[in-house]
């Protein structure tokens, strides 16, 4: 007797648990978040399609115009540093619509200028409010889900690939009537999210509300855990690669801004659907860092090809389009580690590995733009491979120190 209700109490507790972690089943302010996301995220591939037009416009150098990505990184990477501070004082809400108004202003200021260097200038500022939401989200999203790390990562990934996905898209729309187009969009956008986040969000937002006041020095204490340490440099070389795409692949394609916007579409919808669908399963079959590992190894080889096949136009479309997949992947598998790599606060963590990585995609940018103008257009995409390269021979040879994140999430 006492086994069969043993029994049904299991099947009970497995049927509870499949019903807890249910994607779909989220709070509203899951929800808020969600969509919000999915507006700041479109700012990456709203500007993407009009990069060549903004050179030609402002009568600007390849590599300058690369700034407009660089500026954007490197504040971010900085900031990201006090969003902990700011967000522990503020709560989770406040410091959500502080970065959205700071993105809507420093965009609309962006739409409005008349100058490269002002543009670079103000995209260090959407860079800031990008910060104080990015770091933000990810731990309202985690904090605030009831379907455990995992899916609640899976759904913020989903966010940033449905907004990454759809910007370009609407960009490429956008950018052929105007390059100013695309800023003054997410300008529109961000207020849309503002509103949406004001009504649907409670100002006591779960459990990220009532935290203990961070310091500065949180994020580097964090970083003092070696596991969080090695995933952080293994993103900023990685970032290395993603942005030498980003930002410079589209200078290669030949393309205009309706064309630009559809590659970058594709790119961003296996980004969305491989970090929702495939990104777990290889997770559970093979483990993270395995899984890692071989899509940053795949990734660095296919930079390789466009590095090699440069001049083909349809080689570097399908070449970006295929990174999508990669990149949507590895982004999840990457994300779910960091969280469970220490036992720190998501949102130190968060800050503290982001700060590395967005100095990868502060150096990626400009780097690829100049070693262009010096050499050739190939080079910049033979070197971001070699950093691809070197991030995985970074993560094997400190495997000991990471591997400890899959028996983790496996208890989860």
């Amino acid at each position: 007797m006492a086994s069969t209700s043993k029994s049904v109490s299991a099947t009970d507790l497995a049927s509870m648990e499949k019903e807890k972690t249910s994607l779909l089943s989220q709070p509203k302010a899951v929800w808020a978040v969600f969509f919000a996301c999915i507006i700041a995220f479109m700012g990456i591939g709203l500007v993407d399609p009009i990069l060549p037009a903004i050179a030609e416009k402002l009568h600007a150098s390849h590599s300058e115009v690369t700034l407009l990505f660089t500026s954007y990184n490197a504040v971010m990477a900085v900031a990201m540093l006090i969003t902990g501070v700011i967000s522990s004082r503020l709560g989770i809400k406040w410091t959500l619509l502080s970065g959205i108004i700071l993105i809507a202003l420093f965009a609309g200021l962006g739409g409005l200028s008349n100058g490269i260097w002002t543009l670079v200038s103000l995209r260090g500022g959407w860079g800031l409010g990008n910060a104080l939401f990015v770091a933000t989200s990810l731990a309202a999203i985690v904090s605030l889900s009831n379907s455990g790390t995992a899916r609640a990562i899976i759904l913020y990934e989903a966010a940033i690939g449905l907004g990454i996905s759809v910007g370009p898209l609407l960009g490429g729309w956008l950018g052929a009537m105007s390059w100013r187009g695309p800023f003054l969009g997410v300008a529109a956008l961000m207020v849309v999210a503002f509103i949406g986040l004001s009504i649907l969000m409670p100002s006591t937002a779960g459990k990220g509300g009532a935290k203990a006041k961070t310091s500065l020095r949180d994020p580097f204490r964090a970083l003092k855990h070696r596991s969080l340490l090695v995933f952080g440099i293994t993103a900023a070389l990685y970032n290395f690669g993603f942005f030498t795409l980003l930002a410079y692949a589209p200078f290669v394609m030949g393309l205009d801004e309706h064309g630009l916007g559809f590659v970058f579409l594709g790119w961003g919808i296996l980004l969305a659907v491989t970090s929702v669908f495939m990104a777990p399963k290889m997770q559970k079959w093979f483990g993270t860092i395995k899984s890692m590992s071989a899509m940053l190894t795949l990734f660095a080889l296919l930079l390789v090809v466009m590095g090699i096949w440069t001049s083909t136009q349809w080689v570097i479309i399908v070449a970006v389009i295929l990174a999508g997949a990669l990149l949507g992947n590895n982004n999840t598998l990457i994300t779910t580690a960091v969280m469970n790599a220490a036992p720190v606060e998501r949102s130190t963590a968060s800050a503290a590995y982001s700060f590395l990585r967005f100095i990868g995609g502060a150096i990626a940018p400009y780097t690829a733009g100049k070693l262009a103008e010096i050499y050739n257009p190939s080079v910049p995409f033979i070197v971001g491979a070699a950093f691809v390269l070197v991030s995985v021979i970074f993560i094997a040879s400190n495997y000991k120190h990471v591997k400890h994140v899959d028996s983790v999430e496996s208890s989860h």
